[in-house]
């Protein structure tokens, strides 16, 4: 598949400080397979894609249609990581609900010194894909569980799908990756559990990282539904003395805590963030608690340096047939981006 070339402002004196500043900082490239996920949780950013909730409620609004095919992705992967980016984490939606996860995940090359794949995950599909999982060369998996029944799956996620078949998708991971990982939502539906899913995690030796939740116009109008980090970290300090801030590098500052020896993160708001030029002006400031900290593909071949502004989405696809100049259009985007001159 070919397209017409598009010459971004962006690519005119193409500058690779930024790209290799960002990378350094352990920015993410976040690739989404897909905007479709067979849950809905309520507080779904489909990494500034409609999200199923709302793609499911109204009609008129639905996540824009694939251009990308598998050679297009493993293109873009592999360019981006040779110009220096090092983290790839893989998203969606439910990445696993793609008939894309399988033929990019194989055909990964492998992520060598200092790089990683991670696979974000529900858990719900791990079972029924272990056997090809397990031949892949993802680093890490990383499962959402901001719930711990059958009643706060339903009222946070929409769905039918029973708690066991997510922990059991937890488990056949543990299985079949040397890393896994658990990622929870701090939010008034799960707040009576939130204790349990610790106890799940130091029982399983996981790591797991408490988050508090980001508000996006996708979720505005269940802001209410935020829970402060203020009693997880209570209760972990009651469990431990070895606690530390990191503030370093991209993104939101985090709180470590380590529990027999077992990773607890808590992703606290006011412990800073990470902003550039373009931020400066930004009307949407004021809103933004996480700074720069990825980039987002979609599965239409745009790449967006903020979830809250899809204005300063860069379409890739006019450079998929050269992969140099797609490596030299992104830094020259995100050189423009870090400057404020977008």
């Amino acid at each position: 598949m070919k397209f017409a070339a598009v010459v971004p402002a962006a690519e005119a004196g193409v500058g690779w400080t930024a790209l290799h500043n960002f990378a350094a900082l352990r920015g993410q490239l976040r690739v989404s397979l897909t905007p479709h996920c067979n849950i809905a949780c309520w507080f779904c950013h489909n990494e500034g894609d409609v999200p199923p909730p709302l793609a499911r409620l109204d009609r008129a609004r639905q996540p824009r249609e694939r251009s990308l095919c598998p050679e297009h992705y493993l293109r873009i992967i592999n360019s981006l990581m040779d110009a220096g980016l090092k983290r790839v984490y893989f998203t969606g939606g439910e990445p696993l609900t793609s008939p894309l996860a399988r033929p990019v995940l194989e055909q990964l090359r492998p992520s060598g010194p200092d790089a990683s794949y991670t696979l974000i995950t529900n858990g719900t599909r791990v079972r029924a894909h272990r056997n090809w999982l397990a031949k892949t060369p993802l680093d890490k998996v990383k499962v959402s569980l901001h719930y711990f029944s059958d009643e706060s799956l339903q009222a946070i996620a929409g769905t039918r799908t029973g708690i066991t078949t997510v922990l059991g998708g937890i488990d056949v991971a543990r299985e079949i990756f040397e890393r896994v990982e658990l990622n929870c939502l701090l939010l008034r539906e799960n707040a009576h559990e939130i204790q349990h899913i610790l106890d799940f995690a130091l029982n399983r030796r996981l790591p797991v990282q408490f988050i508090e939740l980001v508000g996006t116009d996708f979720n505005e109008s269940r802001s209410a539904s935020a829970v402060p980090a203020d009693s997880i970290v209570s209760h972990l300090r009651s469990l431990t003395n070895d606690e530390h801030i990191e503030v370093a590098g991209v993104g939101q500052g985090r709180r470590v805590f380590r529990v027999d020896g077992v990773e607890i993160d808590v992703i606290h708001r006011n412990l800073g963030r990470y902003h550039v030029g373009q931020c400066g002006p930004c009307p949407l400031r004021t809103k933004c608690v996480e700074g720069f900290w990825a980039l987002r593909v979609d599965h239409d071949g745009g790449l967006q340096p903020c979830l809250l502004r899809n204005d300063l989405r860069l379409d890739l696809k006019p450079f998929l047939d050269d992969p140099s100049r797609l490596a030299e259009a992104v830094a020259g985007h995100i050189a423009s981006f870090t400057e404020g001159t977008l």
